[in-house]
C-alpha cells in the first residue's frame, strides 16, 4: 500500500512540473491601468490583451482620462483609489506623486538598465525613480509637404518666413493652421513652448528663480513678444477653432483643408490613421528672426508608474506589464502601431514616417529644448497656463492678466 501512495505521489509530482496540471488555482489578479494618450486608445487595448495572452492570470484593465487627467487623479490618489499603473508626464507630476509617497520605488526593477541614458533624469527624485519613461515626444509644426509643394514654398526657419508662408497660404484660400482652442491643454503647450523658446539660454536659471519664489513669468522674456506669437496663432487658425477639439483639429488637417497644426507627433499617427497618404514633414515653431534659435520642443513625454498603495500582488504584475513593455514584441508595437519613440536603448526606428525621423535628426543635432511645462509645479501648467493662455485668446484675460495667474500660482505652490 506505501509502495503505491509513493508511486502515486511520484506521478503527481511529475505531472506538475511539466505543466499537467495545477493542484493549486493560479491566483487571478487584475489590474488597473490609468493613461491620458487618447490617440492610442485602439493600441493600448491591443497591448493589454496581448500581454494578458502572455499571463493568464493578470488582467489588464484599462482607465482613459484624456484631457485635465491630473484633477481626476489627485483626487484618487488621496482618497484611496489609486490605479495600479499610471501614466503621467515627465518631471514635475511624477515628482510631486512621489514626494507625497503614492508611488512605488521602482529603482533596482531591471527594465530600466534598458532606457537611453538620461531619460531616467525625468523620472528620478531624491536620488530615486518612481517611474518609467516611456517615450520621447516633439511638439511643433506638422506641415503637409504636398501643399507646401504646390504653393512653392519651404519650411520656415525664422519667424518673418512663418509670416511669408501663412500670407501665401491664405492668398490661395488654404488655412494655414488646423488649431484647436476649445480645450485648453493645447493652448497651454503652446504658451509655454513660445516661452521656452524666446528664453532660450536664460530658462533653467529662470525656473530655478522662479522655484525660490524670485521671478516672474514675464522676467525671461519680452511680454509683448509672447503674447504677439499667440495672436498671429489665432489670426492665421481655422476660422472655427473655438468650436474644435481634438478630433475636428486632426480632420481638418487630415483632409487637406490645413496646410499645419502646431501638435505633438501622436496628433501625426491619428491624422495619417484618418489619411494614410498624408505626405508630412516636422518642424520647430520659429519665434523670431534668427534660425539658430529656432529649436525643437522635445523631451520625455509620458512614463508608467506603478501605486505605493497598490496590494503586493498587484504590485508584482505591475511590474510583469512594466518589464514586458521593453520586450521586442512591445517595442514594436510601441513603434509601429503607437507611432511613438521609445526610451528603449537600440529600439528600430528607422522604418519610421518622416516627421519621426525629422525628430530624431534633431535632437541628434542638439537644435531641441527641454519640455518646461513639465519642470513647472504641475498646478502651474495644468491650471494658470492651460486656461490662461485660452482664457486670453478668447479675450477673458489681459497679457498681464495671464502672467499674474501664472505668477501667483507658482508662489502658491511652492509655500
Amino acid at each position: 500500500m506505501k509502495k503505491f501512495l509513493l508511486t502515486g505521489v511520484v506521478m503527481v509530482l511529475l505531472l506538475v512540473m511539466l505543466g499537467g496540471f495545477s493542484l493549486f488555482a493560479a491566483e487571478q489578479v487584475e489590474i488597473e491601468l490609468f493613461y491620458y494618450k487618447q490617440e492610442i486608445v485602439d493600441q493600448m487595448e491591443e497591448m493589454a490583451q496581448l500581454f494578458s495572452s502572455q499571463y493568464p492570470d493578470i488582467t489588464v484593465k484599462l482607465t482613459l482620462i484624456p484631457n485635465d487627467s491630473m484633477v481626476v487623479l489627485r483626487t484618487r490618489m488621496a482618497g484611496g483609489d489609486a490605479p495600479d499603473i499610471i501614466q503621467l508626464q515627465a518631471y514635475s507630476a511624477v515628482f510631486e506623486f512621489a514626494e507625497a509617497g503614492w508611488l512605488e520605488d521602482i529603482t533596482d526593477q531591471p527594465v530600466l538598465a534598458q532606457v537611453m541614458e538620461g531619460a531616467t533624469n525625468s523620472v528620478r527624485y531624491n536620488g530615486r525613480i518612481y517611474a518609467l519613461p516611456m517615450d520621447l515626444a516633439g511638439i511643433g509644426i506638422i506641415y503637409n509637404k504636398d501643399i507646401f509643394k504646390q504653393y512653392n514654398l519651404t519650411p520656415p526657419t525664422t519667424f518673418r518666413e512663418l509670416r511669408y508662408v501663412c500670407s501665401e497660404l491664405k492668398k490661395n484660400q488654404v488655412t494655414p493652421f488646423a488649431a484647436l482652442f476649445r480645450a485648453n491643454w493645447s493652448l497651454g503647450h503652446f504658451i509655454s513652448m513660445a516661452h521656452t523658446t524666446l528664453a532660450g539660454d536664460k530658462l533653467m536659471p529662470w525656473l530655478e528663480r522662479m522655484n525660490q519664489g524670485q521671478g516672474s513669468f514675464a522676467d525671461p522674456v519680452d511680454p509683448k513678444e509672447l503674447f504677439r506669437l499667440i495672436d498671429f496663432y489665432k489670426a492665421n487658425a481655422s476660422a472655427n477653432a473655438a468650436e474644435m477639439d481634438w478630433n475636428e483639429q486632426q480632420a481638418e488637417f487630415a483632409a487637406g483643408q490645413a496646410a499645419m497644426m502646431i501638435q505633438g507627433l501622436w496628433s501625426y499617427g491619428a491624422a495619417i490613421g484618418t489619411n494614410p497618404a498624408l505626405n508630412c514633414g516636422f518642424i520647430p515653431f520659429p519665434v523670431n528672426d534668427n534660425p539658430a534659435d529656432t529649436k525643437l520642443f522635445a523631451d520625455v513625454d509620458s512614463t508608467f508608474a506603478i501605486a505605493s498603495t497598490s496590494s503586493p500582488a498587484k504590485k508584482k504584475a505591475a511590474k510583469l506589464f512594466l518589464e514586458w513593455l521593453s520586450t521586442p514584441e512591445a517595442i514594436r508595437m510601441w513603434v509601429e502601431e503607437c507611432k511613438l519613440v521609445p526610451t528603449f536603448q537600440g529600439a528600430d526606428v528607422s522604418k519610421m514616417d518622416a516627421p519621426f525621423q525629422d525628430l530624431v535628426s534633431y535632437m541628434n543635432q542638439g537644435k531641441t529644448n527641454p519640455w518646461a511645462f513639465a519642470m513647472y509645479p504641475v498646478a502651474v501648467f495644468e491650471d494658470a497656463c492651460k486656461n490662461g493662455a485660452q482664457e486670453y485668446l478668447f479675450g477673458l484675460k489681459s497679457a498681464e492678466d495671464v502672467i499674474n495667474y501664472i505668477d501667483q500660482t507658482w508662489q502658491r505652490e511652492i509655500k
